[in-house]
């Protein structure tokens, strides 16, 4: 089973897309997957890793749920 981490910033209130990103990563593949947590942090971290590996990072890549989800898929 797999692990998924969404680390957010919460100064800059990103919980709402954490939250979001976690409904839709449990809603598609809830049987599949250990765990999808939620981690605080600041300086306005947003980023999605799966085991070891990232698959998302606000800094790096435009916010898009679903595109998120497309690269959870592909670690699975």
């Amino acid at each position: 089973m797999t692990t998924v981490e969404i680390e957010y910033c919460v100064p800059c209130g990103f919980l709402d897309r954490a939250e979001t990103i976690q409904h839709e990563l449990l809603t598609n593949f809830g049987a599949e997957l250990d765990r999808v947590s939620l981690v605080t942090g600041d300086h306005g971290v947003l980023t999605v890793s799966v085991g070891d590996e990232t698959v998302f990072d606000k800094d790096e890549d435009e916010y898009d749920v679903d595109g998120i989800v497309r690269e959870v898929r592909g670690q699975l």
